[in-house]
């Protein structure tokens, strides 16, 4: 799965997640520049993100993560 397959994916959980439909990630994203994602709802996303794609964080996988570019890299290699 590459970077851009992956990105229309989590496009996807966001949207489902948060109850938006104009939400376009792109690697540079942040929970900064997404409205309503915080704290609880990253928990949410995470869990989701696992079941979409069929893997697992550990903690300190998830405190890593910087930015929806960090989460695809993540995913690619856990899918790979």
């Amino acid at each position: 799965m590459n970077n851009e397959e992956i990105l229309k994916t989590l496009d996807q959980v966001f949207r489902k997640v948060l109850k938006r439909d104009n939400i376009t990630l792109t690697e540079t994203t942040t929970a900064n520049d997404v409205e309503g994602w915080d704290s609880l709802t990253n928990m949410l996303l995470i869990s989701e993100i696992e079941k979409t794609f069929q893997l697992h964080f550990s903690f300190r996988e998830i405190v890593r993560l910087k930015n929806v570019g960090d989460l695809c890299a993540a995913i690619a290699r856990k899918t790979e």
